[in-house]
């Protein structure tokens, strides 16, 4: 009986991750690929950062959002990585209650954060396109602030909210996670409560903080197609595209992440695949970001060009 409860009381404070489904004579190489994939993110993203900041000509409403977008994809790699990372180096797998809550909550958080983030680039882009002679008025600098200040409060609310409903269940049977991190609907799986009204929660506010954001992007879009399509001049329609292209980008590799990881149906033998299109989600999608933004964008190359001749940034 005593041996029962200490098992009990084991698997309340602890959760074991199974990790990524790789072979061991696999794992170095995995280990030293995600390694690099997590250090390019971290660089990529306070580089971008670092330009916007000291670069004057990158002072507009469209990379100030973008320095947060860099600063946010930064956190959400940090949430995840270092702790796969580590378990893989020390072929470690479990993490505390407390360290698999506090995942869920900032993972919660992170995604919630860059979805308000890329609806704020969209608005942005479309007030640019759409309302070009109002845009300078609307876009200010304190609706900006305000923007970025209630995507962080709405992301905290719905963290929260689905923590604090975690944080009421009890785990006393498998502790066993299938994945390499705690993700809410894999932990709801442990629980021996009834799990009914964090799912029911996950489909109501959860949804609406991703499918909210992303319908406003997509009528944006609609209305710049729209745009676009009245301005005569090649050039017009070219310049329009190249603010966009990056942006267009950035939210087609994010919310195509996330319908082939939660909403796409799954079947129970397609737990590999869904670890797979997770990897690409949280070390995936911000590292590539910096790329996109780089290489598709005139201003940040030339703000590059800038460092890299003169070893200084233009005042």
């Amino acid at each position: 009986k005593n041996r029962m409860r200490r098992d009990n009381q084991s698997s309340l404070s602890e959760f074991l991750l199974l990790g990524l489904p790789i072979r061991p004579e696999q794992q170095d190489m995995f280990f030293a690929l995600f390694l690099g994939m997590y250090l390019t993110t971290v660089l990529g993203n306070l580089l971008i950062i670092l330009l916007i900041r000291l670069d004057s000509h990158l002072h507009t409403p469209m990379y100030f959002f973008l320095s947060h977008l860099a600063f946010t994809d930064i956190s959400f790699s940090s949430v995840i990585a270092p702790k796969m990372l580590m378990n893989m180096r020390t072929q470690s797998r479990s993490i505390s209650y407390a360290g698999c809550i506090s995942q869920v909550y900032f993972y919660i958080f992170f995604a919630d954060t860059d979805s308000f983030l890329l609806t704020s680039m969209a608005y942005d882009r479309y007030m640019a396109i759409c309302h070009p002679l109002h845009y300078t008025t609307i876009m200010s600098q304190s609706l900006c602030f305000l923007l970025v200040i209630v995507s962080c409060v709405l992301s905290f609310a719905n963290a929260l909210l689905h923590t604090l409903l975690l944080a009421h269940l009890s785990f006393c049977g498998d502790n066993t996670l299938p994945h390499f991190f705690c993700d809410l609907p894999t932990v709801l799986k442990l629980s021996s409560s009834d799990t009914s009204t964090n799912e029911l929660f996950i489909l109501t506010v959860g949804g609406v903080v991703i499918t909210l954001p992303f319908i406003c992007i997509l009528v944006s879009y609609g209305h710049i197609g729209a745009t676009i399509l009245r301005v005569a001049s090649t050039k017009g329609i070219c310049k329009a595209l190249s603010t966009c292209g990056s942006h267009l980008s950035v939210v087609s590799l994010y919310y195509g992440a996330i319908i082939g990881l939660y909403v796409s149906p799954s079947s129970s033998d397609s737990n590999s695949k869904d670890v797979i299109v997770a990897v690409f989600y949280t070390l995936g999608t911000p590292m590539l970001n910096p790329f996109i933004y780089s290489l598709r964008n005139q201003d940040m190359k030339r703000a590059l060009g800038n460092i890299l001749s003169k070893g200084k940034f233009s005042p």
